[in-house]
């Protein structure tokens, strides 16, 4: 029960963090675009730091639902923050989902949901070696680097997607070394956690990361970044996970066509409020 409250408690502050950090961010100057000024412009504004106040918040309790139970449980009941998100973003904006929008939504949350309960992600296999751990950083950080790339290509719309697919990706990332940190962190302490360099990774992941987010949040109205965030984060994170830290995925028939169906709902969800029809028309979005 206890993890069941922290884990929505977490999404929920999350969602709120997300509203006020895009609600912030759509008034910066265009050509801050992916810029570090964006950040500093971003600083001064107060509704955007208690967006950030409540993201952090909300990930503190996440990582404390983590502590207690199991990634299975946890991972999709953080998945709701977007449902949360897209509730308080209606009332403080008012704009209306209807009812594609909101069919949208609840696919992704689901969708995510069915993945992670059906793929039963556990520790239990031994972590990988040199070759295989780099391997993984690498094709993560370069699906990021190459959304980035095609991002600056497309309109302002689809550049939003992609830029939230590309952080959701690092934040992935970040969330797999994070855990790599913590168990440094216990078995040889403070002192060992300092001379390594994974907390230096996630530190600098995260800066980027926020870039990102902060980008797509400017670019476009959150519909077309949140989602892709919420759906690209729990599954990187896995993915990681599997490939590095010794986690294993259930892989029975069953389970495997459970975590197919989980991302085919996702995709149909991005697809379905990517084609909402109260999103303005593209043609008045292009650079």
């Amino acid at each position: 029960m206890a993890v069941f409250v922290l884990a929505v408690g977490a999404a929920c502050f999350l969602g709120l963090g997300f509203v006020l950090q895009q609600h912030a961010a759509q008034r910066a100057p265009r050509s801050d675009l992916l810029h570090w000024r964006l950040l500093l412009d971003l600083a001064r504004m107060p509704d955007w730091l208690l967006g950030v106040g409540f993201m952090v918040a909300g990930q503190v309790l996440s990582a404390l639902a983590l502590s207690e139970g199991e990634v299975a449980l946890v991972e999709p009941l953080l998945a709701t923050n977007l449902v949360f998100a897209m509730g308080l973003a209606r009332v403080m904006t008012g704009t209306r989902l209807g009812r594609s929008g909101w069919g949208g939504v609840v696919l992704i949350a689901l969708g995510v949901a069915a993945f992670i309960v059906a793929g039963q992600p556990g520790a239990g296999g031994p972590d990988a070696g040199p070759l295989r751990f780099w391997l993984v950083v690498g094709i993560v950080s370069g699906l990021a680097l190459l959304l980035v790339v095609l991002a600056k290509r497309m309109p302002l719309f689809e550049e939003a997607t992609l830029l939230a697919l590309a952080a959701g990706l690092l934040y992935g990332l970040q969330d797999a070394l994070t855990r790599m940190t913590s168990e440094r962190l216990d078995t040889g302490g403070i002192g060992e956690v300092l001379h390594s360099w994974q907390p230096y990774a996630v530190l600098a992941i995260g800066v980027v990361g926020l870039l990102l987010v902060q980008s797509a949040f400017e670019a476009a109205p959150l519909r077309m970044s949140l989602p892709a965030l919420t759906a690209a984060q729990p599954i990187a994170g896995i993915a990681c996970a599997v490939g590095f830290l010794g986690d294993e995925l259930r892989t029975t028939p069953a389970a495997l066509a459970g975590q197919v169906l989980g991302l085919l709902a996702v995709v149909t969800g991005v697809v379905l409020l990517g084609r909402h029809p109260a999103m303005p028309g593209h043609h008045h979005f292009h650079r």
